[in-house]
């Protein structure tokens, strides 16, 4: 099943979308709609908030529309409504123009997606090289790929292989380790700071050690210095996503 075109470039202050088709049922297809909206669409939060808003149905996003007392014009299409109610959301929260705030990571994901964007570095990457070279489609497969796999694999297993491989690809890399200093996080706190720097000390000998219990899960957060940096990649390797059954799995990135 192809997908069709999700939206062309759009200037940030007065732009023109063309949609051709939609994938959308019930969708209402427009024709040219001149839109002012001020997204920067190479902007990871407007993808963030893109993919929350991408599952909605068009009533859905016309209701949320009109209770902050906006009403979609009846030209525009699915696509275009989604995203003027990512930039409503987006101005509400403060994220763009002269309030836009410095991007910081949730204390809990919204979903999937919005979890790999920040834990998964190889996955960044790759999503946003696709989203340089403006390939929507490759950009909702990839997204709903996360958030949905075998769906996914049923709606685009046959059209996108491709993709999808290199979408698995780079949610299972290793994130890339610059230096013999790792942040960590995730190692259950009944380990104690002793049991979490043993741990680590059986990889290879460290130069620096602190840890500390999370305000929010009892789990530990910290940072290591390893004395070679070959320690650290293998640290990386060996930890890195592991399960320790707290409810999500080990978080280990390059300082």
């Amino acid at each position: 099943m192809r997908i069709a075109v999700a939206v062309s470039a759009l200037l940030a202050s007065s732009a023109y979308a063309w949609i051709p088709v939609t994938p959308f049922k019930n969708a209402r297809i427009g024709t040219r709609t001149s839109l002012n909206m001020a997204l920067d669409y190479n902007d990871p939060v407007v993808a963030e908030e893109f993919a929350k808003v991408q599952p909605l149905t068009f009533e859905e996003v016309e209701e949320e529309l009109l209770e902050s007392g906006i009403r979609a014009p009846p030209t525009m299409n699915d696509m275009e409504v989604k995203f003027m109610l990512v930039e409503v959301r987006m101005r509400r929260e403060g994220k763009l123009g002269d309030n836009k705030k410095k991007k910081e990571r949730p204390a809990t994901f919204s979903s999937k997606f919005e979890e790999a964007m920040w834990t998964k570095p190889a996955f960044e990457e790759y999503y946003n090289s696709l989203k340089s070279k403006d390939d929507h489609n490759a950009m909702n497969v990839a997204a709903e790929y996360v958030n949905n796999p075998e769906l996914a694999e049923q709606r685009y297993g046959k059209d996108y292989k491709r993709t999808l491989r290199e979408v698995k690809a780079a949610l299972s890399a290793p994130p890339p380790v610059k230096s013999p200093t790792i942040v960590f996080s995730g190692f259950p706190a009944n380990m104690g700071e002793m049991g979490c720097k043993m741990t680590l000390e059986a990889v290879g000998p460290i130069s620096d050690f602190e840890c500390a219990e999370s305000d929010d899960f009892p789990i530990l957060t910290g940072k290591v210095t390893f004395e070679d940096i070959e320690d650290a990649k293998k640290a990386v390797e060996q930890y890195n996503g592991m399960d320790m059954g707290m409810g999500s799995a080990l978080e280990l990135t390059s300082a």
